[in-house]
């Protein structure tokens, strides 16, 4: 099953553009730290909106101070706008220099489940956990199934369960919770 919307943002069309530019889910995915879901997943909008595109190839090749003051804005897209400016540069540069700028390749041209992992953590700033996440949103709401994905799918909720306005606050209090209970653990 495929979505037409990504309920990340509460914003219909930043929503949809998540779903309709795969260069957008890989901007989101990137400005997804330390930032509510919601703050990170409608950057790729504000930067459409400012620059004009979300082409790999120009976002790799934009003038930098051209890039940082869309980030900044204001608002700025991120609490930390020159760093995440620098990051959406960076993740640009690899689509473009090995998916010929087509972010959606990632996944098409994907062999099988460890393959596309392998892809996505090679992208700069994608970790474990961040690999598992944008795995299983491909997966279970964007209707990417590589052989093995079933057997790939992280056991613990991520992004990849939030079909919903609802399911995202769900996922975010879950999460809240989750980091209370590991800071009481710490102390």
């Amino acid at each position: 099953m495929k979505s037409d919307r990504l309920y990340f943002t509460g914003d219909d069309e930043a929503d949809r553009l998540l779903v309709s530019e795969p260069m957008a889910l890989l901007i989101g995915f990137a400005l997804d730290q330390q930032v509510p879901v919601q703050k990170a997943f409608s950057g790729p909008k504000v930067l459409l909106e400012r620059l004009g595109t979300l082409d790999a190839h120009s976002l790799a090749t934009v003038e930098e101070s051209k890039l940082e003051a869309a980030a900044k804005g204001p608002p700025a897209i991120h609490r930390f706008p020159s760093a995440m400016a620098k990051r959406v540069r960076e993740v640009a540069a690899h689509v473009a220099s090995t998916y010929d700028g087509n972010a959606a390749r990632l996944w098409t041209d994907a062999s099988d489940a460890r393959d596309l992992k392998q892809r996505i953590t090679a992208l700069p700033g994608f970790g474990e956990m961040k690999t598992a996440s944008l795995f299983a949103v491909l997966v279970k709401l964007l209707g990417v199934s590589p052989e093995g994905a079933q057997d790939e799918l992280p056991s613990h909720p991520t992004l990849g369960d939030v079909n919903s306005a609802a399911a995202l606050a769900e996922y975010q209090a879950t999460k809240r919770a989750k980091k209370a209970a590991d800071r009481a653990t710490r102390a």
